[in-house]
């Protein structure tokens, strides 16, 4: 099968959707398929090694979010002409903007289905851009709109399939889950995290993600002051960047955290991370915004357990005290749970061994579920051009 996946994001960012569309193009590489991934250029110069075709188009960066690029590959006639010459079978679009509308036009063009995967909670990040409630909700109607001229509309979890349909969206929603890499963590790269940010053997609490405050991440902060404030010694480690960086840091100087958190940065190496999330004792992930964060399954993968806002999209894989910790959207509820989960190790990591086992999916079983839609929408879509 000849498969475009059409994204917004991509390497070497690794946000929640570059780094799933990527796992899409990996494994579906692996399984013999032929993939085209269509997205913004994010980097030039030699970019061998991918298993899959890259075909990128000229963008600028973002001002609000330097990581991120924007580019119209309408423009971009070295882009359009390999993408023209470019068979394709199905367009898979994994964004509902300038990757959304690529995706539309190549259906057009190449007379394929198309199928939209619906990730974020978009009318909060319209909201936060624009203060606005009523231009935030004719942007949301701009979203649904693309998922109406999509043959077929994916979302990651049963949840974000609720958020999509409160935007106003009416049609049937296949629910394909996001799956993960199953792998182990590597000795040296533990030796190095222990090293480079001086845990000194202490517990640590972690968070991965965009720093932004619509990750919630004062909760993280807030609790991790009580913890210091009751004495406890340990080390809070925020792996990302994003738009929130400095304010992120003088909070952490207000709190008296600073000999306690630190700012990682944006982690590249997968080893590094991994590293990271097995030495972690708990990861921290309070957002209210993600829907089917990959973090999660992440630190599933490296047996460490996570504590979610209770009833949050992030939760749904959750349940409390088995395979993860869950509180309320309170900085000293999540302080009590941290605390409870510090003062009993053993525990913890047993509940950390029951996440691994319960949470991870993997991409290959993930990959087997997906190609079969892909062939059925594709086998209806060519049956319904016969009849015409």
């Amino acid at each position: 099968m000849h498969v475009g996946l059409f994204t917004d994001t991509f390497l070497p960012i690794v946000d929640g959707v570059g780094r799933v569309v990527f796992a899409y193009a990996e494994t579906l590489s692996a399984m013999k398929h032929q993939v085209t991934v269509s997205s913004p250029m994010y980097e030039t110069g030699f970019r061998g090694g991918f298993p899959f075709d890259l075909i990128d188009y000229s963008a600028l960066r973002v001002p609000t979010v330097p990581q991120y690029r924007m580019g119209s590959p309408a423009i971009d006639s070295h882009y359009r002409k390999r993408i023209g010459m470019t068979v394709l079978d199905i367009a898979h679009a994994h964004s509902p903007f300038s990757a959304g509308s690529e995706a539309l036009r190549a259906g057009r063009d190449k007379n394929i289905p198309v199928i939209g995967s619906f990730h974020s909670k978009y009318y909060d990040d319209f909201y936060k851009v624009t203060k606005n409630k009523t231009l935030s909700k004719l942007l949301v109607g701009t979203v649904v709109s693309f998922y109406n001229r999509c043959d077929q509309v994916w979302a990651v979890s049963s949840s974000t399939a609720e958020v999509l349909e409160s935007y106003g969206y009416k049609g049937p929603i296949v629910v394909m889950p996001n799956g993960v890499m199953l792998r182990s963590v590597n000795a040296s790269a533990l030796e190095e995290v222990e090293m480079k940010y001086a845990l000194h053997d202490l517990p640590m609490l972690l968070f991965v993600g965009q720093i932004d405050w619509k990750k919630n991440i004062l909760r993280v902060l807030e609790a991790a002051a009580r913890l210091n404030q009751e004495g406890y010694l340990f080390r809070l480690l925020l792996a990302g960047q994003g738009p929130d960086e400095r304010e992120v840091s003088k909070k952490v100087a207000e709190l008296g955290l600073g000999d306690i958190a630190f700012l990682v940065g944006h982690i590249t190496s997968t080893e590094l991370l991994d590293a990271l999330y097995s030495r972690a004792s708990i990861f921290t992930f309070p957002s209210l915004y993600d829907n089917a964060p990959m973090v999660v399954r992440e630190a599933a993968v490296m047996a460490t357990p996570a504590v979610l806002i209770r009833g949050s999209s992030a939760a749904e894989i959750v349940s409390d005290g088995k395979n993860g910790f869950l509180c309320r959207d309170d900085s000293d509820d999540l302080f009590m749970v941290l605390k409870e989960a510090l003062d009993d190790p053993d525990r913890t990591k047993s509940i950390g061994r029951a996440a691994q086992e319960s949470i991870p999916m993997a991409w290959q079983d993930i990959m087997v579920r997906a190609l079969e839609q892909y062939q059925a929408l594709i086998d209806s879509f060519n049956y319904r051009k016969k009849r015409r």
